[in-house]
């Protein structure tokens, strides 16, 4: 055993076959393995001899397995298997050297110790490293596909499964890429696997379930060290934790404590000398299909790269480029051809077979351009077509016609550009893109067809709008009999001609019968909605057109003259009139009448219930029947027709009726007002006791006319004084009030009176004075009495009027 500071190496089994037990409990005990418990890790590595297995190793994991002496020749330098612990990786990972196979030393038939080896590493590893040469992928013997074979049949007979990652370590690596390598080794060891004879647990048992296969490549370590230590350096740094999650050791199912490790190894290395079926089947050589695929690759990088296809792949996506397809035929054709010429006396099949693969590799690459030079034509044919369709329209051509021509001659356009851009190597169908291309036309034209059907739809309602809006509203203001007949007629007049209008408007547009009958439909519905959203404008407004309505008939005549309350009214007919009249208009409102067959009595009820009843006949009622508004609907109309409930009509009419008594009153107080002012004279029989009582003052008055002279006199002055002191106006305030006016007016007032009587009197005189005297003072008098008689007709006519506070 050798020693140093960084790690320990022994010789696990030597040449010949035998288990050094002692070496291996002393490698144990020297790494302190008992201690590590579960938290080990076991690699090995397997590849052809000189491969460089061991200096790859010593470089990945700091040991000091012996290598072999370039200068001295190709030998074997690894005998057995060596095992040693890696420096500076935790957890605790052990490294297995098994011996190179194919060696000269053992000879061509004895192969079994290399099967056994390979088998015990399999075994007890939980990474394999599988060192092969990049330039043996491909052939059988090389890449040890016949020994990976029978230890899969071995393994799955001794041992019960265990996951084991299979790292394959492609050394010397050329310019192919690992893309292209590593799904040959996949698809070879996939192979392997379903030849493979299985026991019947095991039969459908994915090769997943007990390999976990990796590929690493590494360039020449005698070439290019430097890069080689890099990468080497690189992957060691997936082995550190490796037993961990998502390691690269994988699974550990059936691990074995490290303190057993020494016989469990021991164990299964007796199992696997006493197996005497072991055999290998002979390697085949694939250098056809390693080759081809080398100028397959080679080939595909020179077209990638080569200058005239990097400017035709860079212009394609800014804009269409004339001759496309022709040009990039062109290309392709040079690289076949190359390929043809070069791989001429390698195997037909492999060379066919790696032909196409080529082939699907640079369509694949030319797609993207080829799919951008049809997106240019469709979008420049879209654009087109929406220039041209739009221009035809605002020609005054019709939509459908313009619409067909215009698709037409743009899909004429767009087969024409297609033509440019196909690449004769493919079959690659632009079926896609035109249909693409027809799609986006269409909804092109279904959104102008929308948007135009839109335009005239609303044009339409704007005409019912200005047609139905005012008129109905004018006639439900005026609500009667004949309100909602009239709606009706004026209903069907508008929307017949709008629709008749509006109907051959749309035979442009080119449209099947049932989306033309819906959209004729819809204007149907707008108008009866537009009515009808009217007339619950109008029911919300009800109230207030009631109590105006009552207010234009009772406070004015039939001439729509102000009324004035004389005493000669008969304001019980007034009110009544005008409450059934307000009546008249609530059913009117309480319900939508637009069809010919809306028949209903709301009127009849509303009359019933609300005008046409007294106290006792509303006793009687109670006491038969019914209210017949206390209820939700009324009958025989619909509830979408209904516009106010019956319980509503008579909520409504009870705040009517409040809010309208008030004026009726005021009436009433006013025509009594007047009846009080205008009736002075006495009762009748105060006149009878007048005529009994006076008969004697009667005779003399008749016996002494002078008498009547004076009483005359006495009339005038009272009614002169009655017309200035305003006495029927004063008392209009209340009798209080007009007594203390009166009393503060009555002095100022005769003074004023005697004084217009002094100046009439002095007037004549001055006028006249020859007369006699007996005849002036007959015209004095007469001039007292004419003056006194003109006062009283001006007062009386209200053309001059002296007021005492003027005059002072």
């Amino acid at each position: 055993m050798a020693n140093s500071e960084t790690c320990c190496s022994t010789q696990l089994i030597d040449g010949d076959g035998t288990f050094n037990v002692s070496g291996v409990e002393n490698f144990m005990k020297e790494v302190k393995l008992a201690e590590c418990g579960l938290s080990y890790a076991v690699v090995s590595i397997m590849g052809p001899q000189s491969s460089g297995k061991s200096t790859l190793l010593n470089h990945l994991f700091g040991t000091n397995f012996r290598e072999m002496d370039a200068f001295k020749g190709r030998s074997q330098t690894t005998k057995g298997i060596w095992m040693a612990r890696c420096a500076g990786i935790e957890p605790c990972t052990l490294v297995m050297d098994l011996e190179g196979t194919d060696g000269r030393e053992r000879g061509e038939d004895d192969t079994a110790f290399e099967k056994q080896s390979a088998l015990f590493a399999l075994a007890v590893s939980d990474i394999v490293l599988i060192n092969m040469w990049c330039h043996d992928i491909g052939r059988e013997q090389a890449a040890n596909k016949p020994l990976l074979k029978t230890v899969f049949q071995v393994m799955m007979r001794l041992f019960s499964p265990r996951k084991t990652t299979l790292l394959f370590v492609i050394r010397d690596k050329t310019r192919t890429p690992l893309e292209n390598l590593e799904p040959v080794l996949r698809e070879d060891i996939q192979k392997i696997w379903d030849s493979v004879p299985k026991p019947q647990a095991h039969k459908e048992t994915p090769l997943s379930e007990f390999f976990n296969v990796e590929v690493v490549a590494l360039s020449s370590y005698e070439e290019k060290e430097e890069q080689f230590k890099d990468q080497v350096a690189s992957l060691r740094q997936r082995f550190h934790h490796s037993i961990a999650p998502g390691g690269l050791a994988g699974d550990r199912r059936g691990v074995v404590p490290a303190s057993g490790f020494s016989f469990s190894s021991e164990h299964i290395w007796k199992v696997i000398k006493e197996n005497k079926d072991l055999d290998l089947p002979a390697h085949k050589v694939m250098v056809a299909t390693v080759r081809c695929e080398e100028i397959a690759n080679e080939k595909y990088v020179s077209f990638v790269a080569n200058e005239d296809w990097c400017q035709l792949e860079e212009a394609v996506q800014s804009g269409p480029i004339p001759g496309f397809g022709k040009k990039l035929s062109s290309l392709l054709d040079i690289c076949f051809s190359e390929y043809d010429a070069e791989a001429t006396y390698f195997d037909e099949g492999v060379r066919s077979s790696k032909q196409k693969q080529l082939q699907e590799k640079l369509f694949q690459l030319v797609q993207p351009a080829f799919q951008s030079a049809l997106g240019h034509i469709r979008s420049g044919t879209l654009d087109k077509f929406k220039e041209a369709f739009d221009k035809t329209l605002k020609g005054g051509e019709g939509f459908s016609v313009a619409a067909n021509n215009c698709i037409g001659s743009c899909m004429v356009q767009f087969d024409e550009a297609c033509t440019d851009v196909v690449i004769e190597q493919t079959n690659w169908d632009t079926s896609k893109v035109r249909e693409k291309l027809l799609r986006d036309i269409d909804a092109h034209v279904a959104t102008v067809r929308a948007t135009k059907i839109s335009e005239l739809t609303s044009s339409y309602e704007e005409k019912l709008k200005q047609a139905l809006s005012g008129p109905v509203e004018a006639l439900l203001d005026g609500a009667n009999s004949d309100t909602w007949p009239s709606i009706r007629n004026l209903f069907r007049r508008e929307t017949e001609s709008a629709v008749s209008g509006f109907s051959a408007a749309l035979t442009g547009f080119d449209m099947d019968e049932e989306t033309r009958q819906k959209i004729i439909l819809s204007l149907e519905d707008y108008a009866r909605g537009l009515v009808e959203g009217k007339a619950r404008e109008e029911a919300g407004r009800v109230l207030i057109r009631m109590k105006d309505r009552f207010t234009m008939l009772f406070s004015h005549d039939s001439d729509s003259m102000p009324r004035v309350w004389t005493g000669k009214e008969d304001i019980r007919a007034i009110t009544k009139t005008a409450r059934s009249s307000s009546l008249k208009l609530l059913s009117v409102m309480a319900a939508i009448r637009l069809d010919d067959d809306d028949t209903d009595n709301i009127e009849k009820v509303l009359a019933v219930a609300l005008v046409d009843s007294s106290p006792n006949s509303n006793a009687t009622r109670s006491m038969t029947m019914v209210d017949p508004l206390a209820s939700s609907s009324w009958e025989q109309v619909s509830s979408s027709k209904t516009l106010i409930t019956p319980v509503q009509c008579k909520s409504l009419w009870r705040q009517f009726k409040t809010e309208t008594e008030y004026s009726v009153s005021q009436a009433i107080s006013a025509q009594e007002a007047n009846k009080r002012n205008n009736n002075w004279l006495p009762p009748p029989w105060a006149i009878v006791a007048l005529v009994i009582l006076g008969f004697n003052e009667f005779m003399t008055l008749l016996r002494n006319p002078l008498y009547l002279g004076v009483i005359f006199v006495g009339f005038l002055l009272i009614k002169a004084l009655w017309v200035q002191l305003d006495v029927s106006g004063e008392f209009r305030n209340g009798a209080l009030p007009g007594i203390i006016s009166l009393s503060s007016k009555f002095i100022p007032t005769i003074m004023n009176l005697m004084k217009k009587l002094a100046e009439e009197g002095q007037n004549p005189a001055a006028n006249n004075p020859q007369r006699t005297p007996s005849k002036s003072s007959y015209n004095e008098g007469h001039a007292v009495s004419s003056s006194a008689s003109s006062n009283l007709t001006r007062l009386d006519n209200g053309t001059e009027y002296a007021s005492p506070l003027k005059d002072e």
